[in-house]
């Protein structure tokens, strides 16, 4: 005489008992005292120096003597500053530029180093050697290499003119521009190779039995697909754009004249160079504010805010 069977365990039950006294929704998940190390990491060298910057963006202070309480006369004195107002502007537009240069051409090469072409690991290897590289190193290279009496474009006059990049203020947002797409957009790559390499192949094989080439495929899957990661790349290209500081320092100095004196560079030497602390921090506070309501706009404009993973819970 056989026995039944016992029916199967119901999964719900399954979820109930694994999560007990947590929630479903945290099945899974490390607690909170994990997160511990971290916030406090955060807190003591992010919210409490930003606290700091805040209140002494209220004050009056050289670096030698106690601060002096002036209310807003910071405030004011910068949004009176035409030099201010202009590198803002210019911080928004070397931002924009960057977005406009780096995130196309990180989605291609992206991409591509998620195939299986040949050389593929080699190509990427030596592509990524930038990345690896110094703001500042970076910036000397190219100084050197860009050198208007000695370097490329004093030998190849039919291509760069005179040869003084650094003379124009289009030409000296160009090499700008152009320096910081040459280091960092391998590290937006990387963020695409891997949201690429995650994207379900049986997506692209149910487009090839519909007929669908290449770059229909592209368009219609593999953009998609990698619209989370664009967010995320964005959002790190809008932050490092604003606060942009080595590359104008080791590069233009923010010349000719104050053609590239973006607010980062104008805080330093509002800081360094005038010992005006107080003006420092406002411009530094300013420069937070609209990060994070850049930021923030991307994220609620995109629906990023609302999208789940479908990896959620698990």
């Amino acid at each position: 005489m056989t026995r039944n069977a016992p029916p199967p365990a119901d999964s719900g039950a399954v979820r109930s008992a694994g999560s007990s006294g947590s929630g479903s929704s945290g099945a899974g998940r490390p607690g909170f005292l994990w997160a511990v190390p971290a916030a406090v990491f955060f807190g003591l060298f992010a919210i409490v120096p930003l606290i700091m910057v805040a209140v002494l963006s209220f004050a009056s202070w050289d670096g030698l003597s106690d601060p002096e309480f002036t209310g807003l006369d910071n405030w004011r004195t910068l949004l009176d500053d035409p030099v201010m107002i202009k590198s803002l502007w210019l911080s928004v537009l070397l931002t924009v530029l960057g977005v406009a240069v780096q995130t196309p051409l990180s989605i291609l090469l992206g991409v591509w180093a998620a195939g299986h072409q040949r050389n593929r690991a080699v190509l990427s290897a030596i592509y990524f050697v930038p990345l690896l590289l110094s703001i500042a190193a970076v910036s000397v290279l190219w100084r050197a290499v860009l050198d208007p009496n000695l370097g490329v474009p004093a030998h190849a006059t039919w291509l760069f003119g005179d040869g003084n990049l650094f003379g124009t203020q289009a030409t000296a947002i160009g090499v700008l521009v152009f320096v910081s797409t040459w280091q960092f957009t391998p590290l937006h790559t990387l963020i695409y190779q891997g949201a690429a390499r995650a994207v379900p192949p049986v997506l692209y094989q149910a487009a090839q039995i519909d007929g669908a080439g290449r770059v229909r495929q592209f368009f219609h899957i593999t953009l998609p697909q990698l619209r989370n990661s664009i967010i995320t790349s964005v959002i790190l290209m809008v932050v490092g754009g604003l606060t942009t500081f080595d590359t104008v320092l080791i590069l233009t100095q923010g010349g000719p004249g104050s053609d590239t004196t973006i607010s980062a560079y104008y805080m330093y030497q509002k800081a360094f160079k005038s010992f005006d602390y107080g003006a420092a921090s406002a411009i530094a506070l300013l420069l937070v504010l609209v990060s994070t309501v850049i930021s923030l706009i991307v994220v609620r404009l995109s629906g990023y805010d609302k999208m789940r993973s479908t990896m959620e819970g698990l």
